[in-house]
């Protein structure tokens, strides 16, 4: 799996002059206008992984300051405002969630959105949730994460080989994004997978929004999908010419993992297969 050390990027809001920001059209936001140079770019970069890590850093920054969707300002404020019982004592983020990751990942994993209690909560996508739980734990079994617990930013929680992201970055009530919300994140999603795609060998979406959203992506890349068009399963895997290959999951949600639909055996053998896909 490449390299024994561990890394991870955590890409939080930190200053800086102008980013790039999201274009907009009608109210839905269209890709990236690169702005002035920022910071980054003045500061010389000796290394490719150097240059990624800066530029998925700038768009963590991005993403945390988005506010494009009212609906989901209004919700994911309010739940940080007013909590729930057993966390009532802790402060919320509120915000929305930046991916986390490696700057040189072969693995890119893609989930649905933050949850209202976990990552809108901690501010880190699959921390501090139950779905977290099941997540961690299988990439700490595969080696991908060096501990299977992700409860807080400062748990020392490090991945390897790995990237995580979300197709929405707002917890969106009742766990539902809307269509105009998912096109309004589409540019953070195809900004990191750009920067990671030269590397990438295999995208793990976990759900059938998330797998919509790849294989959007790979037609956005003048891929030929064939006929008829993949169709999403749990392990289901998809190699296509000159691109990473697929391999599907259920995501651990509750609503999967307590009738189970997605058991821990079925779920780790998603992130075994995963390995040998990198491996070659």
């Amino acid at each position: 799996m490449g390299s024994t050390s561990w890394d991870c990027i955590l890409t939080y809001p930190s200053p800086r002059q102008q980013l790039p920001h999201i274009a907009q059209t009608n109210g839905v936001a269209t890709g990236f206008v690169i702005g002035m140079e920022s910071d980054m770019e003045k500061k010389p970069i000796h290394s490719a992984e150097g240059c990624i890590s800066g530029q998925l850093s700038e768009i963590g920054s991005r993403i945390v300051d988005c506010r494009l969707c009212p609906r989901l300002v209004e919700w994911r404020e309010k739940v940080a405002r007013e909590k729930t019982r057993r966390f009532r004592d802790c402060e919320y983020w509120g915000r929305p969630v930046p991916s986390f990751g490696v700057a040189t990942a072969r693995m890119l994993v893609i989930g649905l959105a933050p949850a209202a209690h976990g990552g809108n909560r901690t501010g880190r996508i699959f921390t501090g949730d139950r779905s977290g739980d099941w997540l961690f734990r299988a990439l700490h079994k595969a080696g991908f994460a060096n501990q299977p617990q992700s409860v807080s930013v400062d748990d020392g929680l490090a991945l390897k080989d790995c990237f995580i992201a979300a197709t929405a970055r707002c917890a969106p009530p009742d766990n539902t994004p809307l269509p105009v919300e998912l096109e309004n994140c589409r540019p953070y999603l195809t900004a990191e997978a750009d920067l990671l795609w030269p590397q990438l060998k295999a995208v793990v979406p976990l759900g059938g929004i998330a797998f919509a959203w790849w294989l959007n992506y790979l037609k956005g890349r003048g891929l030929n999908l064939g006929r008829p068009l993949p169709r999403f399963a749990h392990l289901a895997e998809f190699a296509f010419e000159n691109a990473p290959s697929v391999l599907c999951s259920f995501h651990p949600s509750q609503q999967n993992t307590q009738t189970g639909r997605l058991t821990e055996p079925m779920f780790d053998a998603v992130w075994t297969r995963a390995k040998g896909i990198i491996a070659g």
